[in-house]
């Protein structure tokens, strides 16, 4: 593990009264959300930039970013200790820990290329990485007072698919505990395979990957979400743009359910689906399409099968990550390749309409709430 600088950890302090994770509610007024923005150096990114928003007056501010954290293209919080972890996206990958002041608290390797996702067990303090380039995962134990990241135990996946330009090895590109905490999976697009671990959270272990469930062949699965309220999963297919409905079952596999499309009937541009979310009652699901720059809407009915809902232009150029907002009723999507937030209102129907607000944040690629 290595630490910064003083002087780099000391300009961070510094900063650290504007840009501090918790959010305070004032007196009788409704609660400031804050975000923080990850964004690539190659597309002029300098690092988190700090997103605030204050809901009595529907304002939205970009503060100044904080350097030393280039191309952190994912992280989680709620670590021990308030910690919050970011994936440093380079061909020797890291997962660095931080606290609320942003001060750095340590940085441990995750023994691959191109860690791009990051998720955590807070109960056992267990945390994991998806490494793109690398096609492995990355576990690792966090320090329980300070939620530092612990060397890590590596698992490679095998495996190829037949598109030969970005399946010619494994690319594991999410990962994720299950609801009942039994399993992690890792959907890996250049093997069209999800990957079950068997996960033990009192040991603290994870035992070695089999397959969960197979994709069709050059479908090439990208992320993935569980249905709040049934044994159900969706994983978005980069490749062949659709969502297929997963029964999960306890096991930690998946059987195949529903496919459809992400992109307008018709279509016949170059399009690639990025990124996937649901809201809180299992009634609506959000996908972002790049190169059709849009982001689809689905309705879910009772059994969870989804419908579309509608499409609406991204407000940008290469829409790579969504994040939606309930108690505020926003959706923000961060277009890439323009350097746009744009930020669009959930209507009563589930429908999103925009607000015409568009943020500047160069590079942007992945937005979480703080």
């Amino acid at each position: 593990m290595t630490d910064w600088t003083t002087t780099r950890r000391s300009a961070l302090t510094a900063m650290a009264a504007t840009i501090a994770f918790p959010a305070v509610a004032a007196g009788g007024a409704k609660r400031a959300v804050r975000l923080i923005a990850g964004t690539y150096a190659r597309e002029g990114g300098k690092g988190v930039y700090p997103i605030s928003f204050d809901p009595d007056r529907d304002a939205w501010q970009v503060g100044s970013p904080v350097s030393g954290l280039e191309d952190a293209s994912f992280g989680v919080g709620g670590g021990p200790g308030g910690a919050y972890c970011f994936v440093r996206e380079k061909a020797a990958g890291e997962i660095a820990a931080y606290a609320a002041d942003w001060s750095q608290r340590g940085i441990a390797s995750t023994a691959g290329a191109d860690p791009c996702y990051v998720a955590i067990d807070r109960a056992s303090a267990c945390l994991a990485v998806a490494n793109y380039s690398s096609g492995s995962v990355a576990f690792h134990r966090l320090d329980a007072r300070t939620g530092v990241p612990g060397e890590p135990v590596v698992f490679r996946h095998t495996g190829h698919g037949p598109d030969k330009a970005r399946q010619e090895a494994p690319h594991a590109h999410w990962v994720g505990f299950s609801p009942d905490r039994r399993w992690l999976h890792s959907v890996d697009l250049g093997t069209d395979t999800i990957f079950a671990y068997r996960f033990d959270p009192r040991a603290r272990t994870l035992a070695e990957p089999v397959a969960a469930w197979r994709a069709p062949p050059g479908a090439g699965p990208r992320h993935l979400v569980h249905h709040p309220r049934r044994p159900l999963a969706y994983v978005v297919c980069e490749l062949s743009n659709a969502v297929i409905l997963l029964d999960a079952r306890a096991d930690g596999s998946f059987a195949t359910r529903h496919k459809i499309s992400t992109l307008p009937s018709g279509y016949q541009g170059i399009s690639q689906a990025a990124h996937i979310a649901i809201d809180r009652a299992g009634r609506r699901l959000y996908v972002s399409n790049r190169g059709h720059d849009s982001v689809a809407i689905f309705a879910l009915d009772a059994s969870g099968v989804p419908s579309l809902l509608q499409h609406i232009p991204s407000g940008g150029n290469w829409p790579r990550f969504l994040l939606v907002l309930e108690a505020q009723r926003r959706v923000l999507v961060g277009n890439e390749r323009s350097g746009t937030l744009a930020i669009f209102r959930i209507e009563t129907d589930g429908r999103l309409t925009t607000t015409g607000q568009n943020l500047s944040v160069p590079g942007v690629v992945f937005v979480g709430q703080i």
